[in-house]
């Protein structure tokens, strides 16, 4: 990645490095490398390489073998000025030896969904919602449960021979909502309810490299999802449409538009997902055409790091042009460290509307 002037753009300060909340001078000088990746489906990961040769008790040895610091099930912090980029749990040790340089040590860690993710279940849910479900999934790990999840009442919910983490995931996109770890709450929000941070991102200066693509493949007028009403004993038939992203486009073009205009209509029928009610119909074409709306339009790029710059915040992109430029959510991000590039953030968008407020 290189600046205006050719030359390697390289973050001038380096990551804060924590054990058990005690911030670590040596890691922090010994760090090599650093991947810390999220996703909006849950679970933040991190990689974390240090260099393990130097002078400890008197005599040149391994820096970290004693596990002292670096061992498994301490809380590893990674932050920047006084934000954090990752917390979690250290799950994985590697030594490294490469041919003519120092030892190395690599520690792999993840955010409490890790618990979520080690137990694998087989069993049902009677006469809940989705909130039920994931406060019950919560308590089940000692989490605490912040959720504010649409009301929509089943009659059974399965969780067949899946991880926890698994299992909420697969709600999560039925319902149109994304989940996140923060200390040890979890939380669930559907994305118009998730309030992320607000920043702005500008092609030559805090963005370094963007590519977007508009795209109308994926693209779909309308989302019909049927089923059966098990009390009214008929078929179900709900649709969802457009409207239902008017409120994201900020004053662009839907990808519906876009694909009537050049294209011609095209519907979705969804009819594997057999809900039981109307209003369980509704929430499910309504979750699935916002997927697809969404997609319309998908970048990824590279910026200058900060702790704001994580999955669910609203990123406004600039010097794009008309079409480009405007409001963006993130969907994924990774924070990356090396000496030879410094401090940077691969991040992924997407958006629903082409052109509009720029």
């Amino acid at each position: 990645m290189t600046g205006g002037n050719g030359r390697p753009r390289v973050a001038a300060s380096r990551p804060r490095v924590a054990v058990d909340g005690e911030d670590s001078r040596c890691l922090m000088e010994g760090l090599l490398g650093l991947q810390i990746h999220e996703g909006a489906d849950g679970l933040s990961s991190c990689e974390a390489t240090f260099g393990n040769w130097g002078t400890k008790d008197n005599r040149i040895t391994f820096l970290y073998f004693d596990r002292r610091q670096l061992d498994f099930g301490r809380e590893l912090t990674i932050g920047i000025g006084d934000g954090t980029l990752f917390q979690g749990r250290i799950s994985g040790v590697e030594a490294q030896f490469p041919e003519g340089q120092q030892p190395r040590i690599a520690v792999l860690a993840e955010d409490r969904y890790q618990d979520l993710r080690m137990v694998r279940r087989t069993r049902t849910f009677t006469d809940v919602t989705d909130a039920d479900v994931f406060r019950q999934v919560a308590t089940d790990h000692g989490l605490r449960a912040d959720v504010q999840l649409p009301e929509v009442s089943y009659r059974v919910l399965a969780q067949l021979n899946q991880s926890d983490l698994a299992f909420l995931r697969e709600r999560a996109r039925t319902i149109d909502a994304e989940l996140w770890m923060s200390g040890s709450s979890l939380l669930a929000r559907p994305r118009a309810d998730r309030s992320g941070a607000s920043l702005r991102l500008g092609y030559g200066n805090e963005l370094r490299d963007f590519v977007v693509l508009a795209d109308l493949a994926g693209q779909r007028s309308s989302v019909t999802v049927g089923g059966w009403d098990v009390a009214g004993k008929q078929p179900l038939t709900e649709t969802a449409g457009e409207s239902v992203v008017a409120g994201e486009l900020a004053g662009g073009r839907s990808g519906a538009s876009v694909l009537a205009g050049a294209l011609g209509q095209r519907a979705e029928s969804i009819v594997h997902s057999v809900p039981f009610t109307s209003r369980e119909a509704q929430a499910r074409a309504e979750a699935a055409y916002k997927h697809i709306a969404r997609r319309f339009l998908v970048g990824r790029g590279v910026a200058d790091t900060s702790a704001d710059l994580q999955v669910g915040a609203k990123v406004r992109l600039e010097h794009l042009g008309e079409l480009f430029s405007g409001p963006y959510y993130v969907t994924e991000v990774t924070h990356l460290f090396d000496d030879e590039l410094g401090l940077r953030t691969e991040f992924a968008v997407e958006r629903t509307g082409l052109g509009g407020q720029s």
